[in-house]
């Protein structure tokens, strides 16, 4: 499956814990996948990055795109959502949740 969508500001968090994500503004996309993490590639400037997908509440679509480190605002990202890898939950503290976001990324 994939999504498109331009690049919207997020709350920042993931920058602040060491993994930025592109924030996509799917208004008038429907897709229809499950809550939590997925592996994918993702092309931005018609190049391809490897992905960590975060599908959140209310359809809230994030990425961090692996090797990727320019400013994404306002841009078009196409996400290819490939494998499924853990259900989205909240975790008990910064260190629980970089601790599994790593363990995501080695998958990803």
């Amino acid at each position: 499956m994939n999504i498109s969508g331009i690049v919207i500001k997020g709350d920042g968090y993931g920058r602040k814990i060491g993994f930025p994500t592109v924030n996509l503004d799917t208004q008038g996309n429907h897709f229809e996948v499950a809550p939590g993490v997925y592996t994918g590639e993702a092309i931005l400037e018609n190049k391809k990055y490897r992905a960590g997908i975060v599908v959140g509440p209310a359809n809230k679509l994030e990425a961090h795109l692996i090797n990727y480190d320019g400013d994404a605002y306002g841009k078009t990202v196409i996400l290819f959502i490939n494998r499924f890898i853990r259900e989205y939950k909240k975790f008990n503290n910064e260190e629980e949740l970089i601790n599994q976001i790593k363990e995501d990324l080695k998958l990803c």
